[in-house]
């Protein structure tokens, strides 16, 4: 295993278009990982607290539109 510094060392020396292709690598994997976490924390009920909160302000209408929080 290569260590950080390394890694890095190796990717300033790659030309741009392959950066940016590990670039998109990287993110995928990075998305990947999170929807991972996701349906774990999911699964494991870690989110239900957050869950039953959003419900609860959805029904009293204790809520705004996204779109006002952007304008």
């Amino acid at each position: 295993m290569k260590t950080l510094v390394e890694i890095e060392t190796a990717i300033a020396q790659l030309p741009e278009a392959e950066v940016r292709q590990l670039a998109q690598w990287l993110q995928q994997y990075l998305d990947d990982a999170w929807d991972k976490q996701m349906k774990e924390d999911l699964a494991s009920g870690k989110l239900d607290k957050l869950i039953a909160k959003a419900e609860a302000d959805i029904a009293t209408n204790h809520c705004i539109e996204i779109n006002r929080l952007f304008s």
